[in-house]
């Protein structure tokens, strides 16, 4: 159903117009000038096609045909600001839906949304697994992690700067070669190929090789004396970025998990 185009504007300075029978106090109320609130009633005036206002000996009068529709206006305007309230309460929800790579969210994600959860215990979390971005509207998200070069088309904050480390297993041969898509090491270069930088991690720490991983990821591992380092970890163009469009971005809980997982 088409609807009819409010002039939202001009109908809130009729209401404060309305409610002091002055253009100057109408003014006060809304922080602009009386000027401007007069050219706001005679633009609703011609849209309407009715005089709102009777200038009289004792100042303004409404009109009957003002008068007529003024409850009715009020009454809209309680409605607009419970509607508001009732969106800005569903941000007082603890649901936040993250989309992340599967072996991100096991080896750095999930320790910290465990210690984020001690800190809110409301926090609901759902986790959806995606190694490439995917469409926030579609898939309900409120956060999404991605190995990338930036934030794209979405508001975002790297977790770290970028870097690769090599690691292999303590103890291990050095030598046999570990890939993983998007890894800096050539196909024909590796031994064995698995189907992210998790499982490649994985296998390094068994003794299976090494392999050239993002360093935030790797991170848990070197520390557990899991796998070592090869070398110095070396810049990279790739990092992980907390993304979301900036209607999702600007949410509290969005906010306040952010800020702890980038602490």
């Amino acid at each position: 159903m088409k609807r009819t185009h409010l002039p939202l504007n001009g109908l809130r300075v009729f209401d404060a117009a309305a409610r002091h029978l002055s253009f100057t106090k109408a003014a006060d109320e809304l922080a602009v000038t009386p000027a401007a609130v007069g050219q706001q009633i005679r633009a609703l005036e011609d849209m309407l096609g009715l005089v709102l206002f009777r200038r009289t000996s004792k100042g303004l009068e409404l009109t009957g045909e003002a008068e007529a529709g003024l409850d009715a206006l009020r009454q809209g305007f309680l409605m607009f600001e419970e509607s508001v309230r009732a969106m800005q309460a569903g941000q007082s929800s603890q649901s936040l839906t993250i989309a992340a790579p599967r072996d991100f969210t096991a080896k750095w994600l999930a320790p910290r949304l465990a210690r984020f959860s001690q800190q809110v215990p409301d926090v609901r979390f759902t986790l959806v697994a995606a190694d490439q971005p995917i469409d926030f509207t579609e898939a309900n998200l409120d956060l999404a992690i991605w190995l990338a070069d930036g934030p794209g088309e979405h508001e975002g904050t790297a977790l770290a700067a970028g870097a690769m480390v090599m690691v292999a297993g303590p103890g291990a041969a050095v030598g046999t070669r570990i890939a993983w898509p998007g890894c800096p090491i050539a196909k024909s270069e590796a031994a064995l190929r698995l189907a992210d930088a998790g499982l490649a991690i994985d296998a390094a720490a068994n003794g299976l090789g090494q392999a050239c991983v993002p360093a935030l990821l790797a991170e848990a591992d070197l520390a557990a004396g899991r796998v070592l380092a090869l070398g110095d970890a070396q810049p990279s163009r790739l990092g992980y970025w907390l993304v979301a469009p900036t209607p999702q971005w600007r949410q509290k809980k969005v906010k306040a998990l952010v800020a702890a997982l980038t602490a």
